[in-house]
């Protein structure tokens, strides 16, 4: 009984750590501490048994904690309930997709990969589909450079002195990319990461200017070329901006 009033109690306060993040976008462990009454080193495992299942995100650069990717997954199974927060950026996704015709993902940054949270499929019969959770790295792909062009400028460093990253990648070229990328609102990618796809992304910023999100477009290349993703990155930097005035 006892044991069972301990794991209770182990998982109130884990809760407690997450609805702190109602009202704050990041945070540190010394001021999570103090918000939910706890000393530092229980909130110190608590919030590894957090990061661990993927409902916060730790930035390196910072130590400090955000929501992880887990929660999207949640809010996306609340779509069809008019009164889930999450439901409101699917409309969006789903305006999006009929104007331009192709598969709409959303993706956010967990260390050095993506994550893609959330998507709403193209009516082609030859798309691109990806599961809900599927994991890419950040150094190839729309979604992956905008995702760093729209980063702090450690998470970028961190990624650049990562043994993941691939040798056969120039740096210097690739940060030059980048800033074309912050420079013109958008990125695209041709036959990056698989042959026949591409994908055009702009970053969804919340009203504070923090990145929250990649909103990418993807398809086959022979269909979705880079004069197509040009015509259509208006569209996309739009759809963006409209979701990044939902977000905190």
């Amino acid at each position: 009984m006892e044991d069972g009033k301990l794991t209770v109690r182990a998982v109130e306060r884990a809760l407690d750590i997450l609805l702190v993040f109602t009202e704050h976008t990041s945070l540190g462990l010394t001021e999570i501490a103090d918000k939910v009454g706890l000393h530092k080193s229980t909130v110190h495992r608590l919030l590894a048994s957090l990061e661990g299942k993927g409902f916060l995100i730790r930035d390196a650069g910072t130590e400090k904690y955000r929501l992880g990717f887990r929660v999207w997954e949640l809010s996306a199974q609340l779509a069809g309930q008019s009164d889930d927060p999450g439901a409101l950026v699917l409309p969006e996704m789903e305006r999006l997709r009929d104007l331009v015709g192709e598969t709409i993902s959303l993706y956010i940054r967990e260390g050095n990969e993506r994550i893609r949270i959330q998507a709403v499929q193209s009516h082609h019969a030859i798309r691109r589909v990806a599961p809900v959770g599927a994991r890419m790295p950040l150094y190839v792909g729309a979604s992956s450079k905008v995702l760093l062009a729209f980063e702090d400028e450690r998470v970028r460093d961190a990624l650049l002195r990562s043994p993941d990253w691939p040798a056969s990648i120039d740096q210097a070229s690739f940060l030059r990319g980048l800033e074309d990328i912050r420079a013109q609102g958008y990125a695209t990618s041709v036959e990056e990461r698989e042959p026949g796809a591409a994908a055009v992304a702009a970053p969804i910023l919340t009203g504070k200017g923090r990145l929250a999100a990649a909103l990418a477009v993807s398809g086959p290349s022979n269909r979705l070329t880079l004069e197509m993703m040009r015509e259509i990155a208006p569209q996309v930097m739009e759809a963006a901006r409209r979701m990044g005035t939902m977000m905190k």
